[in-house]
């Protein structure tokens, strides 16, 4: 197994320039699936550009035999075994866009265009993670984000992101992190305030 199929999540579905659903290529979920990962996809030829986003949703869809499996009185060990580790199971990740990366730049707002379909999503990688959350700007896309359960995606990514800090570092990451939501929770529900009482 080479070190992108190591690292692949899966293929794009659907997209749009707010987030997209990949499907997996395995016949299991493992670390690569994980809810608040941070994953990218190319969004040019070139692969110089790069939406990054937050997995907010993993979905395992049934199929006519896990249906039979499922609904039977009794059911075999071997069958049980083939069903989970020789078919494919049919799982979608759906992903948040929260920036992207152009030419060695980090842009934390949405990206220019989506990612084409049967695009190969990825992890980012720890440095990737690193340079990214060194500013929080992003933060402001989760969090007003109303299609994803915001609050525990946002901490499931800090979480997340913390692991790629030097272990010296993840303590104030975190820290900094909780204030800057706080701060921005506070505008968030300044401006829902006014926008249900009609205040200037």
């Amino acid at each position: 197994m080479t070190v992108m199929e190591r690292h692949r999540v899966g293929r794009v579905l659907r997209a749009s320039t707010t987030g997209f659903d990949c499907g997996t290529r395995g016949s299991k979920i493992d670390e690569l699936h994980t809810f608040g990962a941070f994953v990218k996809v190319p969004i040019s030829d070139g692969e110089l550009a790069y939406a990054v986003g937050l997995i907010y949703a993993i979905r395992i869809d049934d199929d006519p035999l896990a249906r039979e499996l499922v609904m039977a009185s009794y059911v075999d060990n071997n069958a049980l075994l083939d069903q989970r580790e020789n078919r494919m199971v049919p799982v979608e990740i759906c992903v948040i866009n929260i920036g992207y990366m152009e030419s060695g730049q980090i842009i934390h707002s949405l990206p220019p265009r989506p990612p084409m379909s049967l695009s190969e999503v990825e992890l980012c990688e720890p440095d990737e993670v690193y340079a990214f959350t060194r500013r929080m700007d992003y933060f402001r896309l989760v969090l007003n984000a109303k299609e994803v359960p915001s609050d525990e995606l946002m901490a499931a990514a800090l979480r997340y992101a913390a692991f790629a800090y030097p272990e010296n570092e993840r303590y104030a990451f975190m820290v900094r992190s909780g204030r800057h939501i706080a701060r921005l929770q506070e505008v968030i529900d300044a401006a829902r305030a006014a926008k249900r009482y009609g205040t200037p």
